[in-house]
């Protein structure tokens, strides 16, 4: 069961909605806008997963146009200072990782370059 949950709470697009999530309440335009690559058909999967988990709320207003808000739930607020320390960590390291994957690469190739 861990490795079931694992694998929803880390996946890429999980991990990048959490992180806005994070920062307050937000419409499905905003995540769709805000999520970098992700399609409608990938954030609705998402959301879907992350609410019947318990992670995410989400709440329907009844206006015209409807209007639908996503937000963590308790314990979605759990995982916040997780999922912002991961993406904080990923942004600080960018230039650490590349450096490393580019002298891997020329490891493999023999270019000392």
């Amino acid at each position: 069961m861990a490795r079931e949950i694992l694998d929803r709470v880390g996946d890429k697009w999980s991990v990048e909605v959490l992180y806005r999530l994070g920062h307050g309440v937000r419409r499905f335009s905003e995540l769709r806008r805000d999520v970098d690559g992700i399609s409608q058909r990938m954030l609705t999967a998402t959301l879907r997963g992350l609410e019947r988990d318990g992670i995410v709320r989400r709440t329907v207003h009844p206006v015209v146009p409807p209007r639908v808000d996503y937000e963590l739930t308790p314990l979605g607020e759990t995982l916040r200072d997780v999922i912002t320390a991961m993406v904080e960590w990923a942004g600080d390291h960018t230039a650490d990782i590349d450096a490393a994957r580019a002298a891997y690469d020329r490891a493999l190739t023999g270019d000392d370059g």
